[in-house]
């Protein structure tokens, strides 16, 4: 089966170089000094992304070159990695990181993965044009950002986007998209790859380098998925799975509007900074938002495989656990930062 083997394949390759980049990054000095809204309490090793990034693109030029998109995806996937690797050394301004992030959408527009056309609800297609290009890029802008985002805790970024690339996969084959399906599978295997090192204790951060490179090859696997399917069920399958980091991103923003504070301030109220406020280890906070987003991946699994008004019901269950969830957890409140509480483990 060419996705298990994908899977293993990166995995391995993974496995395989992040004790290599760790070495690197500690001889060369690269560590995460703490901060006041970050969670660990001594200097990391960050960029841990290389190896992902490296292990998923071998796979995939091992793989599956010939598949249609993946050529502007590993393309634009190299332009992302990069410009997070530049931000994890020199820290890059946001116009700047923002700026990068739509170059590497455009790259994967051009080299044609874009959303060519949309069912039209009263029937027939419609063809997006010119504006398929600028959704393509809204999206792979936003979801990499929602990801990099989800970047808060050991563990966390990796396991969401293990879970959600694993959805995407039994969707994927699902809908006879074997050769798609076989790079969310080797997205998969490398991020259960880099848990070895990343889960809670960590020894070495992902940084951006591979946070931003995970949310932009789950958008682009999203739009490769259009190509033969409806746009609005394969830009919502992934939307689903990862349905834990975009309303928590989506809480932040209502917050920060709220405060009048501008969308893009960091602060600790996300949802795992609340949960760590709570008194939990970041092991249990990480394993109990792997629950939730297990469900996520099962609803949007149901969305596809039931019928429509079956997994509308499980889709709508979700969006109103998800909004309890965040307005009992506190992220909905705007509040100054607080003095992490002491934890059992390791702090990040």
């Amino acid at each position: 089966m060419p996705q298990l083997f994908a899977a293993l394949l990166a995995g391995a390759i993974v496995l395989a170089l992040t004790p290599l980049v760790r070495r690197w990054v500690v001889a060369h000095g690269f560590l995460k000094q703490p901060g006041a809204r970050t969670m660990h309490r001594r200097p990391m090793p960050h960029m841990g992304g290389l190896a992902i990034v490296g292990g998923f693109t071998l796979t995939a030029v091992a793989t599956s070159w010939h598949t249609p998109g993946v050529v502007g995806l590993l393309a634009g996937g190299l332009v992302i990695a990069a410009i997070g690797l530049i931000d994890d050394i020199w820290n890059l301004r946001p116009w700047q990181k923002l700026l990068g992030q739509i170059v590497a959408a455009i790259v994967l527009a051009v080299f044609g993965a874009h959303v060519g056309w949309i069912t039209n609800p009263f029937g027939g297609i419609l063809y997006t044009g010119f504006w398929g290009y600028v959704l393509t890029v809204l999206w792979v802008v936003a979801v990499t950002n929602i990801l990099n985002l989800a970047d808060g805790l050991d563990g966390l970024a990796a396991g969401l986007t293990a879970i959600a690339s694993l959805a995407m996969l039994v969707v994927l084959l699902h809908q006879n998209e074997g050769a798609v399906a076989v790079l969310a599978a080797a997205l998969a295997g490398a991020t259960i790859g880099f848990l070895r090192d990343n889960f809670a204790p960590a020894n070495i951060f992902m940084g951006d380098t591979g946070a931003m490179f995970l949310g932009y090859v789950l958008s682009a696997l999203a739009v490769i998925g259009t190509d033969k399917q409806e746009a609005a069920l394969a830009v919502g399958v992934p939307i689903l799975a990862l349905g834990l980091p975009f309303f928590d991103t989506a809480f932040a923003i209502f917050r920060r509007l709220r405060a009048h504070q501008p969308i893009g301030q960091a602060d600790r109220g996300h949802l795992h900074h609340r949960l760590i406020d709570r008194g939990l280890s970041q092991r249990r906070a990480v394993l109990l938002l792997y629950t939730v987003a297990v469900a996520c991946g099962l609803g949007a699994v149901a969305l596809v495989l039931m019928p429509h008004h079956l997994g509308l019901v499980i889709v709508i269950f979700l969006v109103l656990a998800l909004v309890v969830i965040g307005a009992r957890s506190g992220v909905l409140r705007v509040k100054e930062d607080p003095a992490p509480v002491k934890q059992r483990g390791v702090a990040r």
